[in-house]
């Protein structure tokens, strides 16, 4: 399979450019045809639901019961998003050859080995009876948008060959596990290549040392990137902070929160507010979940970031005979050509993932461990949060969260805040294993979780703060977290502020500074600068200053960070080992690896190394900035082919930002114009004192549908710093959200509905 990628690549790049339908054009479908569009007709609902809409598609649902609520999100999610959920959908199940023929095919057997809904058939005969009624009503508002005869279908449909599939609540919990993904599989991709070099031991003691780990991979293999993609959709980096009535301006407390993930579209959230007899609340949902997963309702609010927890284990059974591996066939369907049979073996330890393609070692056999792969229902943890009053019953709800594993902020509307760890993490994981592929020694039966996890209620200092750093415990929960420059600026801001408001947070949310990149320029400065003068070429000369005088800000207009950048990149490409850069820029902390190894390397030796990267930066840094080199691409992952994407590439602007700030653009070792994949893409922020003051915006917009006016009319209010309000009382909905969807069962015949859009108030 794997001798074909070029050529298969090839076809499906030619059925692309030639033969495949092309998206409808940008803004040529209106916000009143998107709405009328909303399903209409023998909705399968009890009573009569009302969802208002605002000027950016944005709904709040008005339901009498729980179970109509389900059903209409159901509605909003397949209305809104349902192309990009098929798509995920056949990600999970291992079908994406059925999309884009033979080319995906080992991309679908790494995913067979993965085997997400290994645990489905346990997780929803466990179900509790309320989760299993709404997730049904969940599953038949998918169904019914999906399944008219007389639906017009997103465009995905017609790209990639798709068929009306009904969905089951087994489809739900297997995408649910695709989103709960453990990062650390796109960093083996990177590190099992360096493991094949000389001195990997001692590299991957660093990496442990240094709390890192990345999402980098091979970005020049179709299936590689496309497997990345899929992995990356769930949440993985973010920030969150929650503070308290006493720092908070009118003595409220606040949650502010933003996510980073693949800068793509359709965005990987959606906007959403309903209200029921036992459901209140607005907040991001993720495409497909039936449950908020950060926003607030009308007692708390909640966000997270990624914890890094440990949650994955390559386990070495290269010594287990044949006798005990278990091997299954599995039929893998094809766009025009013939179906595929493929083997998958697995163990006791768990699934042989040496067996793909991405994940072969030299002389090994290792298999999966994977917490993910036992019983565990994050949904019903979520609807609970979604549902809890106060900080115990937030506390109680979360415990049952396993995957991924998530640094928890609350707050609440008494004007208290908490952390807490979310996460299933095995108590008899080794904190520093020597290498990336271990022995199995004893099975994972004996979990830490919420309940035995740090926590902290109500801290002393007035906030807290998550940015997928390590948390302060003594427990092993995770061996590589991301660098804590994003914590500690956050937490700097608000330790000198004495009232913090929506204002300060809004600006947090864009800040752009990187101390740690101030003190690496100053320290490359000042290497270049010891001895004899004489030394500097003019050019060479000129870019000190700017590195001297910088203050760390990652602004697009600046030349100051271009600079730095460019001599980053020349220095490592001048001074590393190729395996050693390999390794480093698989890692988060790329730049505190490379800030330490200069601190504490002979300055005579590294001085010249240093000089040379001078020279090349002043050739090819001219006058450019940092937003003429740093380019925020939003686009449709389709819009990476050549020739073929251009139909389906949006945006190409400057950006502010970096890949240790705040405001997250995260760029690699650079050495010129380059494009932000990765990054923030949603924010919110909250007053808990006050229902109506939720605010969010996506980089993207609400709706999926190729053409429509809500696709990405939300970048313009993300580059301009504005927000879009969500309120949770009705007769401000009533006010702020024009347009009206009435949805109730047709008189003498079931459920049914009868609809219309009004234009005002």
């Amino acid at each position: 399979m794997h001798l074909r990628m070029p050529f298969d690549a090839l076809r499906f790049g030619l059925y692309l450019q030639f033969l495949a339908p092309r998206p409808p054009g940008r803004n040529t479908v209106s916000l009143p045809e998107r709405l009328a569009a909303f399903p209409q007709k023998a909705v399968p609902v009890e009573s009569r639901v009302k969802v208002h809409w605002n000027s950016h598609q944005v709904p709040f649902i008005e339901a009498e019961n729980d179970r109509d609520l389900a059903v209409t999100l159901g509605l909003v999610h397949a209305h809104l998003r349902l192309g990009q959920m098929e798509v995920l959908r056949r990600f999970a199940f291992g079908r994406v050859s059925e999309m884009v023929g033979p080319v995906g095919l080992d991309l679908d057997h790494t995913l067979r080995i993965f085997d997400l809904g290994r645990a489905v058939p346990e997780i929803e005969r466990k179900l509790p009876e309320k989760t299993r009624d709404w997730l049904s009503g969940f599953v038949s508002g998918i169904n019914h948008c999906l399944l008219r005869a007389d639906a017009p279908l997103p465009h995905e449909f017609s790209l990639f060959g798709l068929k009306r599939e009904p969905w089951t609540i087994a489809d739900i919990l297997t995408l649910g596990r695709l989103f709960a993904s453990d990062l650390m599989w796109l960093v083996w991709l990177r590190f099992l290549c360096a493991r094949r070099f000389r001195g990997w031991r001692q590299i991957w003691a660093r990496l442990l040392e240094t709390d890192a780990a990345s999402v980098s991979g091979d970005r020049n293999v179709l299936g590689a990137a496309a497997f990345q993609a899929a992995l990356a959709s769930g949440r993985t980096n973010s920030n969150c902070l929650a503070v308290s009535g006493s720092r908070g301006a009118g003595g409220s407390a606040w949650i502010a929160s933003d996510p980073h993930l693949g800068l793509s579209l359709p965005c990987s959230w959606l906007i959403a507010s309903y209200r029921s007899p036992n459901h209140h609340a607005a907040g991001l949902m993720i495409p497909g979940m039936p449950f908020i997963a950060l926003g607030r309702n009308p007692w708390i609010a909640w966000g997270g970031s990624y914890l890094h927890a440990i949650a994955s284990e390559l386990l070495d059974v290269s010594r287990l005979p044949e006798a005990a591996l278990e091997t299954r066939e599995e039929r893998i369907g094809v766009r025009w050509s013939a179906a595929r049979k493929i083997r998958i073996r697995t163990c006791e330890a768990g699934p042989v993932l040496s067996d793909s393609v991405f994940y072969r070692a030299p002389g090994a056999r290792f298999a999966l461990g994977w917490v993910g792969h036992r019983a565990s229902d994050e949904i019903t943890a979520m609807l609970n949060v979604s549902r809890a009053k106060n900080w115990e019953e937030f506390k109680a709800a979360i415990s049952g969260f396993a995957v991924p594993g998530q640094n928890m902020n609350f707050a609440g509307s008494a004007g208290d805040v908490g952390q807490t760890l979310a996460a299933w993490v095995p108590k008899n994981a080794p904190a520093a294993p020597d290498d990336l592929i271990t022995r199995p020694v004893n099975p994972w039966n004996s979990f830490y979780s919420a309940d035995s996890l740090p926590s902290q209620h109500d801290p002393a200092v007035g906030f807290v703060v998550s940015a997928n750093n390590r948390p302060d415990a003594d427990l092993v929960i995770g061996r590589l977290f991301s660098s804590p420059d994003r914590a500690a600026r956050i937490t700097a801001i608000l330790r000198k502020t004495s009232t913090i408001d929506f204002p300060l947070l809004a600006s947090i949310q864009r800040d752009v500074q990187a101390d740690s990149a101030k003190k690496l320029a100053a320290r490359l400065a000042q290497i270049a600068k010891a001895g004899s003068s004489e030394a500097l070429a003019p050019k060479s000369a000129r870019i000190l200053p700017l590195l001297e005088g910088w203050h760390g800000e990652y602004e697009a207009a600046s030349q100051a960070p271009a600079a730095f950048e460019m001599l980053l990149f020349h220095f490592c490409r001048l001074y590393y080992p190729r395996s050693v850069l390999s390794a480093y820029s698989a890692a988060w902390a790329l730049r505190a690896l490379i800030r330490s190894d200069i601190e504490t390397a002979d300055e005579t030796t590294i001085r010249p190394v240093v000089l040379e990267a001078l020279k090349r930066t002043a050739r090819s840094l001219r006058s450019r900035t940092w937003g003429q080199i740093h380019r925020l691409r939003i686009d449709h992952p389709l819009g990476l082919l050549p020739l073929a994407g251009g139909c389906y590439r949006y945006f190409d602007f400057p950006t502010s930002g970096g890949s240790e700030t705040v405001m997250k653009t995260a760029n690699g070792l650079t050495g010129g114009r380059h494009a932000v994949r990765f990054g923030s893409n949603a924010r919110h922020i909250s007053k808990l004192s006050d229902v109506d003051e939720n605010y969010f915006v996506l980089l993207g917009g609400q709706d999926g549908w190729f053409g429509s006016t809500t696709f990405a009319d939300q970048v313009p209010l993300w580059r301009q710093g504005k927000y879009i309000q969500v309120p949770l009382q009705l007769e401000t909905v009533r006010r702020s959200f024009p347009f009206l969807t009435e949805i109730s069962p047709a008189p003498n015949t079931g459920p049914s509905t009868a609809s219309k859009q009004s234009g005002g108030p």
